[in-house]
């Protein structure tokens, strides 16, 4: 088992990846630097082990899918994921990694938006992408994790050998960050200096499409993770709606004495019938929620006994 491991999730990033991998060994010089290339066809992986990193390969593309085979393969006290596209500063890399080793935090996020991001990133959009996306979550999930999308974070073995990848694109932030929250693991912020990427390097992050994934993602973790409220909403929604078209069909029966609109007053009735079956689905669903819960927290005791067994063996 490493002590601490940089995993470095690349494609196409030659005229980065040689600065990144040696900003992080001068920073974390006792630290294995892994960068697991993604099909890039330039010289990515040349420019990598030149700079003496440990080069892996993921042939299904996506950065899910790379961080999917990073936490699989890889056994560390402590874990750093930096993107290779030199945006994120190695200084911030000691603090973030105390952290894991020395107060047993789960998970340490980058926090670009806090510092530098908004006057150093050139894509507006992306602005106000981030910005969305943090408020939402901290709004849903209730929680006050200051950059949702970074690239750049800490883990601890807990973590990482607990997460279930489910993503396979750049939507995976934000599935890292919703689970973190909802399985009640211990959070930091750290303020990083973020810096735009350097002339001639571009990114890979499509802003239109990767936005609506990111979107998806929230409103699918929402509703796995909570049921009662995402279908308690579509109920009350499909009851106001119900009422509304009821009231004028039970007004003009009080006025006249007879129905005028049955087939307004039947869909009203299967409408609130919808409305009644949400809530009690999200109620079901509460329930297997917790089960799921419990069986995480099960799980997280056995992969802490497995870290210590692992770290008995080196000795």
């Amino acid at each position: 088992m490493d002590k601490i491991a940089v995993l470095i999730p690349c494609y196409n990033e030659e005229k980065t990846i040689e600065k990144v991998v040696d900003d992080f060994k001068q920073a974390l010089p006792e630290a294995k630097i892994y960068v697991y290339n993604n099909n890039s066809s330039d010289d990515t992986v040349k420019k990598a082990q030149q700079a003496g990193a440990l080069v892996r390969n993921e042939y299904m593309q996506g950065k899910g899918n790379v961080i999917r085979r990073m936490f699989r393969e890889i056994d560390a006290q402590c874990y750093i994921m930096v993107d290779g596209d030199d945006t994120y500063p190695a200084e911030n890399a000691r603090e973030m990694a105390d952290l894991v080793l020395q107060k047993n935090v789960d998970m340490v996020v980058g926090d670009r938006l806090s510092s530098t991001y908004f006057t150093e990133n050139k894509r507006p959009f992306h602005n106000f992408g981030n910005s969305f996306v943090r408020n939402s979550i901290n709004f849903l999930f209730k929680n006050n994790i200051k950059d949702i999308m970074t690239g750049y974070r800490a883990f601890s073995y807990e973590f990482v050998k607990t997460f279930p990848v489910l993503s396979k694109g750049f939507e995976i932030e934000t599935e890292m960050s919703i689970h973190a929250i909802d399985k009640n693991m211990q959070i930091e912020n750290v303020v990083i200096d973020y810096r735009d990427r350097p002339a001639g390097s571009e990114s890979k992050l499509n802003t239109y499409s990767d936005g609506m994934r990111v979107l998806k993602t929230i409103a699918r973790l929402y509703r796995i993770y909570a049921p009662v409220k995402f279908f308690g909403f579509i109920s009350l929604l499909l009851a106001l709606i119900s009422l509304a078209f009821f009231w004028p069909v039970f007004v003009g029966y009080l006025q006249q004495g007879t129905v005028q609109k049955f087939p307004t007053l039947i869909v009203c009735g299967f409408t609130m019938i919808a409305a009644i079956q949400s809530f009690f689905a999200g109620l079901q669903l509460q329930s297997a929620v917790q089960k799921n819960r419990q069986d995480f927290e099960m799980n997280l005791n056995r992969v802490a006994d497995e870290k210590k067994h692992l770290l008995q063996t080196q000795e």
